[in-house]
C-alpha cells in the first residue's frame, strides 16, 4: 500500500524506533547472546525481508514436494495465519495457506501448525520427520537452520527501503546477509542487473530466478472440473482475491493470455461474505464476464459463501525453479550454517 509524504512523516519516527530494535535483536542472536533451538534434523528456512506476498507458499510447496519425491521424511512447519501457540485438535485448517497446503500435498508431507515451531517440530521428530521446512522462518531466529532461502519480489523488492511502519520492510536490507541462498521472483528481467547490483552490495550468496507457472484452471468448490486452455482464453472473466500481492496476480493473468474485464482486490486472507459475494457476481455481470476467476489461496476463505449465477474458478500455480538451485539447496543442506549444525 503507497503511503503518502504526510503520512511518512508522521511514521519515520517510529520506523527508527522498530529498526533499532531489530538490529539490536540481530546484535543478541549474531553473537550468541540470544540462542536458537535446534531440532534433529535438517531446517531450510523460506522467507522474506518484506511484509507482504513474494511467493513464499509456492516456494515452500516446490521445496516439501521435492523432498517428498526424493523419499525424505519431511514436514512443514508454519504459524499460520494468526497463528496461535498450539495448533487446532479438530482436524480442521487453521488458515487459507495452511487448508492449500494440505490440499496439494495430500498426506505427502506432514504440517506442523501453530507459534512454537520448535515444540511442533520435536513432536513431529519422534514421528520420523527429518527434514523440516519452515515456512516464514527468516524473521523467526528462535529456531536454528540448515539453509536461509530469502525472497525478493522485483516487482517492489525492498518496500521503499524503509522498515516499518512507514515502509515495508521487515528489517534493514542489510539483513540479506544472513541469506544463504535469494530467490527473485516475479522479474520480468533476467537477469535483472540493477537489482542484483543493490543485493551484491550486502551479499556474495547466489542469486537464483523464478517464474510462475499456471498449471490449471479449476471450478470450485469441488476443484474437480478444469477448464481447456482454449476455453479460458476465450471467456472473460471478473478476477479477484484476498492476497499479500494482488497487482501480481493480476499481472500474472495478463501474461498468461486470460481476458479479465474487471479486477478487484481485498485484504490478505480476506474471509469473503454473503454479501461480497453476491457484489462481486453481479459486478461480473454488469461486466459482461462469463465466470470470476480467483487465486488457489482464496478458495477456502469462500469456504461461507455461494455464487449462484456464474461459475467460479481458480488458478492453481507452481514454482519453476533451475536445477542449479536444487543443487544449492543441495550443499546448503549438507553443510549446514556454521554453529547451527544439527
Amino acid at each position: 500500500m503507497k503511503r503518502s509524504s504526510s503520512w511518512l512523516f508522521l511514521l519515520y519516527p517510529l520506523s527508527l524506533i522498530y529498526s533499532a530494535v531489530v538490529r539490536a535483536k540481530a546484535w543478541c542472536y549474531d553473537r550468541g547472546i540470544f540462542r536458537a533451538r535446534k531440532l534433529p534434523g535438517t531446517v531450510i528456512s523460506v522467507g522474506n525481508l518484506t511484509v507482504g506476498g513474494t511467493g513464499k507458499t509456492p516456494m515452500v510447496l516446490a521445496i516439501a514436494e521435492r523432498l517428498a519425491a526424493e523419499g525424505k521424511h519431511a514436514a512443514i512447519l508454519t504459524r499460520g495465519y494468526r497463528g496461535t501457540k498450539t495448533a487446532g485438535e479438530s482436524g480442521v485448517p487453521q488458515s487459507d495457506e495452511v487448508a492449500l497446503l494440505r490440499e496439494r500435498l495430500a498426506g505427502k508431507v506432514q504440517l506442523g501448525v501453530g507459534a512454537d515451531r520448535h515444540k511442533n517440530g520435536l513432536v513431529l521428530s519422534r514421528h520420523g520427520i527429518d527434514w523440516f521446512v519452515l515456512d516464514d522462518g527468516f524473521q523467526h531466529r528462535k529456531l536454528a537452520r540448515s539453509v536461509d532461502i530469502v525472497l525478493i519480489d522485483a516487482m517492489d523488492p525492498f518496500g521503499g527501503k524503509i522498515v516499518l511502519p512507514a515502509g515495508r520492510l521487515r528489517e534493514p536490507l542489510s539483513a540479506v546477509k544472513r541469506a544463504d541462498i535469494l530467490v527473485i521472483t516475479r522479474s520480468v528481467q533476467t537477469p535483472a542487473p540493477a537489482l542484483e547490483a543493490i543485493l551484491r552490495r550486502h551479499t556474495d550468496k547466489p542469486i537464483f530466478y523464478t517464474s510462475t507457472r499456471l498449471e490449471r484452471v479449476s471450478r470450485i468448490p469441488g476443484m474437480d472440473v478444469s477448464l481447456r486452455e482454449e476455453d479460458w482464453r476465450r471467456a472473460k472473466f471478473l478476477a479477484f482475491c484476498g492476497i499479500g500481492n494482488p497487482a501480481a496476480f493480476f499481472s500474472d493473468l495478463r501474461a498468461w493470455g486470460f481476458q479479465a474485464v474487471q479486477e478487484r482486490s481485498f485484504a490478505d486472507h480476506h474471509l469473503y461474505t454473503l454479501r461480497e459475494a453476491a457484489e462481486l457476481e453481479q459486478a461480473a455481470i454488469n461486466s459482461g464476464a462469463d465466470a470470476l476467476l480467483c487465486t488457489e489461496k482464496d478458495v477456502w476463505n469462500l469456504r461461507n459463501v455461494k455464487f449462484e449465477k456464474l461459475p467460479v474458478y481458480c488458478c492453481r500455480i507452481s514454482f519453476q525453479l533451475p536445477e542449479s538451485f536444487w543443487a544449492a539447496l543441495s550443499d546448503g543442506a549438507q553443510g549446514g550454517k556454521m554453529g547451527e549444525a544439527q
